[in-house]
């Protein structure tokens, strides 16, 4: 099937913690846009944006945390808990994991549904999926009262063993949506029909608890844009339809994070002389709340879980690595003297406080704006209603400094920027040198609004020669959502052996067309005739409790399942630094992936000219790099850099959604596509 290309204009728009950035696409055109974002209604910006920018019938592409921060506030729906008999307690009893070994006393945060909405009714299926003990209908007569009484407005369902046979499942929830059609439900049969009760049992409740939010807040964006399209990015890389995208709530957990990942990997690869050789970057997404950070050893990376918020999530997902530190991450001190930065934020409001809405303590963007790395004439391009307060910032700075024991405003601030980035080092080695990889064999890719102003200062830390700042940084995981293709996941476990008796059997082939056919169904209906299918296994050693996924090429044939065993164990020795190529090997799960592609843009491209970055100069910039003075920067204007500009640090550069900080032994040059290449004196290219 061929790409499918929109006529319409197309705009994606990306939800931060303080902005909400626009990427809009017109007849080979590129407009971007920021504006700052109303954690209230998020609805509201956007709407904004649209209308500065012009816009009323469009494909809207949306990358969205509202389901991120309903889990991390703990603002999500009133959700219940439907399960099996003698299981009520499973949320409660979890896993016996310690996530601070060497502490003592622990406390977990408590379950998304407590103990009295937890429900059970007298139904059994062994371990087959064959009936033990039939589903007690009149039971769930009870459970409709009490739905109705205590105001419940989303149920999960999730009996024993209904990965293996739904009928009881959906039998409860036919008998329960006749008596309470008010009440969302979720069924984990059709969320997660996977073995491991626990996370199956979570990811369920997970997405009932976010469901009715999702759900209202897809009605207010259809108002938003009357006459347009929507799509809204999902935590595996893939774009979906509102519809979708509200009764599988759960797979938007990390939708903004996947598209920066899918954004800067796209970049990377069409930046380079050979676009066939995939590229392998280290991602650097650094917003207003929080760092974003991701390998990719020359293809986007995947992971069938995650953990959001404490929460076992286990659903495809890009793997991103998350840590709390941003442009509006809080510095304070705490009784013992040490400073710390985040993980609070200031967000959009009231914002760090050279922002002048109301913030007191200073923020990573105060500190920035103090050492003149920030610069107020330049911020979002000098736009007249965004504007920086150096003095208020210095003022804030300032008390920090005597609470650290008399240091001047710009000493506290070089110790907020130290603080910050030794928080985005342990994240960027946690991906990288904790998984057996050497940084430095990867370019750095850093990109959102703060990401280009701490590169040069990580990459040192981690001993990076190159750094690759994109033409938009600021914006481009909105970007990103313009270039992710529409998708559908589905999985099924098995749990048995990977042998030629799997496939002589039909039964690997039976459940990959059902899944296949579950995917294409869901695509067809978003207007993909012809779907492309992809399949994987989750694989894994007899008696080991952990799996790893590896790609299954279709049909699924003896062969095929051959290649995905020796694939399981190039991928065994490469994680765990082992393979047992005797040792039998078990399906646990079967994955498939519908891909409906969408047509992506070319970067433009110009010939490379004269190497001197004169015309773009601004004059000379007081940014202070150390606690001995400020040094003197040459800054430039990226929109008048061209292709084989090159120039030298210390130096900074301003841009509207951006600003790019070029230390002293560094040297930067422009490429045919704009992109500003960072090398370490001396390193080459």
């Amino acid at each position: 099937m061929g790409e499918v290309f929109e006529t319409r204009a197309m705009v994606g728009v990306d939800v931060g913690g303080t902005f909400t950035d626009f990427v809009m696409l017109e007849g080979g055109q590129m407009r971007i846009w920021k504006c700052s974002t109303t954690p209230a209604d998020q609805t509201q910006a956007i709407a904004s944006g649209l209308a500065e920018l012009g816009i009323q019938g469009a494909v809207l592409v949306h990358g969205t945390t509202l389901a991120t921060n309903a889990l991390l506030e703990r603002r999500g729906a009133r959700t219940a808990l439907l399960t099996t008999a003698g299981f009520a307690d499973v949320l409660a009893i979890g896993r016996q994991n310690r996530p601070h070994l060497y502490r003592l006393s622990q406390e977990r945060e408590p379950p998304l549904v407590p103990e009295e909405r937890r429900w059970e009714v007298p139904e059994r299926l062994d371990a087959t999926g064959q009936v033990l003990i039939p589903l007690d209908e009149e039971a769930l007569d009870v459970v409709a009262g009490r739905l109705a009484s205590e105001g419940v407005e989303s149920l999960a369902i999730v009996f024993l063993f209904s990965f293996r046979n739904p009928a009881h499942e959906r039998r409860a929830a036919e008998r329960l949506r006749a008596r309470c059609p008010h009440v969302a439900l979720s069924l984990s049969s059709e969320v997660l029909p996977e073995y491991r009760e626990y996370e199956r049992t979570v990811t369920t409740v997970v997405n009932a608890y976010v469901c009715p939010l999702v759900a209202r807040y897809m009605e207010r964006l259809a108002q938003v844009l009357p006459e347009g399209h929507i799509r809204v990015m999902q935590s595996n890389g893939g774009v979906t339809g509102p519809r979708q995208a509200a009764a599988q709530a759960a797979r938007l957990v990390l939708s903004g994070p996947a598209a920066g990942v899918v954004g800067a990997f796209f970049v990377a690869r069409e930046s380079q002389p050979d676009p066939s050789s995939p590229p392998h970057i280290l991602t650097l997404d650094m917003g207003g709340t929080s760092t974003d950070v991701a390998l990719c050893p020359g293809s986007v990376p995947y992971t069938p879980e995650n953990t959001v918020a404490g929460l076992p999530l286990r659903l495809p997902a890009v793997d991103v690595h998350t840590v709390g530190a941003g442009g509006g991450s809080l510095a304070w001190v705490d009784p013992a003297g040490v400073l710390h930065v985040g993980p609070q934020s200031a967000g959009a409001v009231p914002g760090p406080v050279c922002y002048g809405r109301g913030g007191r303590t200073p923020t990573v963007t105060d500190a920035h704006l103090v050492l003149g790395q920030l610069h107020p004439g330049y911020f979002l391009g000098g736009r007249g209603d965004v504007t920086l307060d150096l003095p208020a910032a210095r003022s804030a700075l300032g008390r920090l400094g005597q609470e650290l024991g008399g240091l001047s405003a710009e000493e506290a601030a070089l110790g907020v920027i130290r603080v910050a980035n030794a928080t985005m080092e342990r994240a960027l080695r946690y991906v990288s040198v904790e998984r057996g990889y050497d940084p430095r064999d990867f370019t750095l890719l850093p990109f959102g609004g703060a990401g280009p102003l701490h590169a040069c200062a990580l990459a040192e830390a981690l001993d990076i020669p190159r750094i690759l700042v994109p033409p938009h940084p600021g914006v481009l995981s909105a970007l990103g959502l313009l270039l992710a293709d529409v998708t559908c996941d589905a999985s099924r476990s098995l749990l048995c052996p990977a042998d030629g008796a799997l496939v002589a059997s039909g039964l690997l082939d039976t459940v990959v067309k059902e899944l296949s056919e579950q995917v294409q169904a869901t695509l067809r209906a978003e207007g993909f005739p012809r779907p492309v299918v992809e399949a994987a296994l989750d694989l894994r050693y007899r008696g080991q409790s952990y799996e790893l996924t590896v790609p299954l090429s279709l049909p699924a044939t003896a062969e095929s399942l051959a290649r995905a065993r020796e694939a399981f164990h190039s991928a065994h020795r490469r994680r765990y630094g082992y393979a047992m190529p005797a040792e039998a090997v078990e399906v646990v799960t079967v994955r498939v992936r519908g891909i409906g592609p969408v047509a992506r843009p070319s970067l433009p491209r110009a010939p490379r000219g004269a190497e001197d970055a004169a015309p773009a100069l601004l004059g000379d910039h007081p940014v202070w790099f150390e606690s001995g003075g400020p040094a003197a920067a040459p800054a430039y204007d990226r929109s008048r850099l061209r292709p084989g500009n090159r120039f030298s640090g210390p130096a900074v550069v301003f841009q509207y959604d951006s600003t790019v900080l070029v230390h002293p032994a560094w040297e930067a040059e422009v490429d045919e596509w704009g992109n500003i290449w960072l090398r370490r004196t001396g390193t080459g290219p």
